[in-house]
């Protein structure tokens, strides 16, 4: 994060995503104030809250993706999570404080993966000496010889080391070896269908230590034995309780929340009782995105510093709908604009990560060369757009559909096409979608 000003954010977001610069901008400045924070003194920085943003616009602009981008740029503890999901906590289903306990869980993972990359050389060193104790017959694993200078003890020695060096070359790769793995028990009757995260940490604690982990013996190519034991040795050299310390403290000043679909839980209080899946889940988000103490099985995490970013279409509600308290926990708000012909064109076209570009690779796995033209691109586009705006407006989402039913016919015949050559133009995709664009009752089903 320290690496990344919100220019560069803005840029790497820029490459995948077409337009929506407010967002890319809020979401940028958001994510470098976190680093901001953390250098300035120990008595003004529990001082500096986090700027929480609400994104609202349609369907297929770039809400989520740009939430997707986000994580991958950024070193810390991102979740995203639906809003639709939760209800009030004491009726059935997960609670709010679940999604605390799931960042902290991806904050330890990640922390786990840092320091196994740490100790990965001991750790294959170890993997390796197991692999030739499993090798080479006779005498127990790792059991020194009585007496270090015979003749039997210097054989073995060249032995392991002749052993050793074909491990190292791969030629052992296929042969099978025995090893002992250890394994949890997997959670029968209720637990199989409550799920560990909807119970208390006591209670988590309580039932793991009911079902111990069991050691099984299993037998493995070298190459996959190889992978189970480094990761063994490396979950025997990394300090669990330093890790979870870590993960803790960089959930609590770094973590990212994205909560998608909010306007989902938007809307008038409920005159027929309670109503757990909208005001209830207001009311429980209002204390954690304020700043709370939420329990975990590793220890309470403060979400004081925890960034959140709400995102919702808000085609049926609107943000005023929001409980007023909850509008006030998100004072940055963010309106995505609707998408048109041209930024469709840019879609196509420009990110990395292009329709086009991904239909031209994934017909070269089959051996057959596709190209665009232009006008093909501003065709599609063009009908996308227009779809949009006589039906349900899906944003780019519909490009998908437009570019599956051009490609349908091809797809279907790419492995019996091997070395042909295929030129969508726009007189092409107006021939595919021609039955379907003149009536309007398929269009309304395929498109």
């Amino acid at each position: 994060m320290k690496d990344l000003t919100p220019r560069q954010i803005v840029e790497e977001l820029d490459k995948y995503i077409v337009g929506q610069a407010a967002a890319k901008r809020a979401v940028a400045v958001a994510v470098r104030n976190r680093w901001r924070r953390q250098q300035l003194p120990e008595a003004m920085r529990g001082e500096v809250g986090p700027k929480n943003i609400l994104m609202a616009g349609p369907t297929g602009v770039g809400k989520t993706e740009i939430a997707r981008r986000l994580a991958k740029l950024v070193n810390a503890p991102f979740l995203k999570v639906e809003a639709s999901k939760y209800t009030e906590v004491g009726y059935h289903g997960r609670d709010v404080e679940s999604m605390i306990r799931e960042l902290l869980d991806l904050a330890i993972h990640m922390v786990r993966q840092e320091q196994a990359e740490v100790v990965r050389q001991e750790a294959e060193r170890l993997a390796e000496e197991r692999l030739l104790d499993a090798l080479l017959p006779g005498g127990r694993p790792g059991e020194p010889p009585s007496d270090p200078n015979s003749e039997e003890a210097q054989s073995r020695h060249r032995t392991r080391e002749k052993f050793r060096q074909k491990l190292r070359d791969g030629t052992f790769d296929d042969r099978e070896v025995e090893v002992r793995a250890e394994e949890r028990a997997a959670p029968v009757g209720l637990m199989a269908t409550v799920g560990m995260d909807q119970l208390e940490p006591e209670l988590q604690n309580f039932l793991e230590r009911l079902v111990p982990q069991q050691t099984k013996t299993r037998r493995l190519p070298v190459r996959e034995a190889r992978k189970l034991l480094i990761h063994q040795a490396s979950d025997q050299l990394i300090d669990r309780e330093k890790a979870v310390e870590l993960a803790i403290r960089r959930t609590e000043n770094n973590g990212i929340i994205f909560i998608d679909e909010i306007d989902k839980i938007a809307g008038p209080p409920s005159t027929h009782g309670p109503d757990v899946s909208r005001q209830g889940v207001q009311r429980d988000l209002l204390p954690i995105v304020e700043g709370s103490t939420v329990t975990t099985r590793q220890g309470p995490v403060k979400t004081d510093h925890i960034l959140f970013i709400a995102a919702g279409a808000f085609h049926v509600s609107r943000p005023s709908d929001l409980m007023p308290e909850l509008q006030g926990r998100f004072p940055i708000r963010v309106e995505l604009s609707d998408l048109g012909k041209e930024d469709f064109v840019r879609i196509l076209t420009q990110p990395q990560n292009a329709l086009t570009r991904q239909q031209v690779a994934l017909m070269a796995t089959e051996g057959v060369r596709l190209e665009f033209t232009a006008d093909a691109v501003e065709a599609m586009a063009d009908i996308a757009a227009q779809v949009n705006r006589n039906m349900t407006n899906i944003g780019a989402r519909r490009l998908y559909t437009v570019m599956e039913k051009v490609l349908e016919q091809l797809s279907f015949d790419a492995p019996e096409r091997r070395g042909d050559s295929v030129t969508v133009d726009g007189t092409m995709v107006h021939e595919c979608l021609a039955g379907v664009w003149e009536k309007e009752d398929m269009r309304r089903f395929i498109l």
